[in-house]
């Protein structure tokens, strides 16, 4: 169950070229809240080999950084996006999709562990490619009760029929 259907709602779902391109300018909607863990955290430094002490040691961040704890990585917050899209934004008719990049990432405030992030989705752009479709979205990071956005990224997908 993705975390929109547990609240009673269902993703929207897009098939195919037509539907996508028939879809910018369109939000979509909101994942629900999913809290940011320190194992989530240490896990994720783990992969990146990034164990800067704002992130992964509790009582230093606790006692020396600006933030009052360890926050989450900028990367790690961007990386949820395929774990939360899914819940909002669903396409099928395609064979398969690849990550083309960002035109455009801000990391504007962090992310505390132990706070709650959830992702907006909006269609930018999808124009056509060789095989496929090049869509480009915008995927809007808020963390819950924060005054504005952690991250704001224009993420370029390519799917191929």
């Amino acid at each position: 169950m993705t975390a929109c259907q547990a609240e009673g709602m269902a993703p929207r779902i897009l098939h195919g070229i037509d539907d996508v391109q028939a879809a910018v300018g369109e939000h979509f909607g909101y994942s629900d809240w999913l809290e940011i863990t320190q194992e989530r955290v240490n896990q994720f430094a783990d992969a990146t080999g990034d164990h800067q002490w704002i992130h992964v040691d509790v009582e230093r961040a606790t006692r020396e950084s600006p933030f009052g704890g360890p926050i989450a990585h900028g990367y790690l917050t961007l990386s949820l996006g395929p774990v939360l899209m899914p819940s909002i934004l669903q396409r099928t008719g395609f064979s398969m999709g690849v990550n083309y990049g960002c035109n455009k990432v801000r990391f504007m405030s962090p992310v505390p562990v132990g706070s709650r992030v959830r992702m907006g989705v909006k269609l930018l752009s999808a124009e056509p490619v060789t095989g496929g479709l090049q869509e480009i979205y915008e995927w809007t990071y808020e963390v819950e009760g924060a005054a504005k956005p952690a991250c704001v990224a224009e993420v370029v997908l390519r799917s191929y029929v």
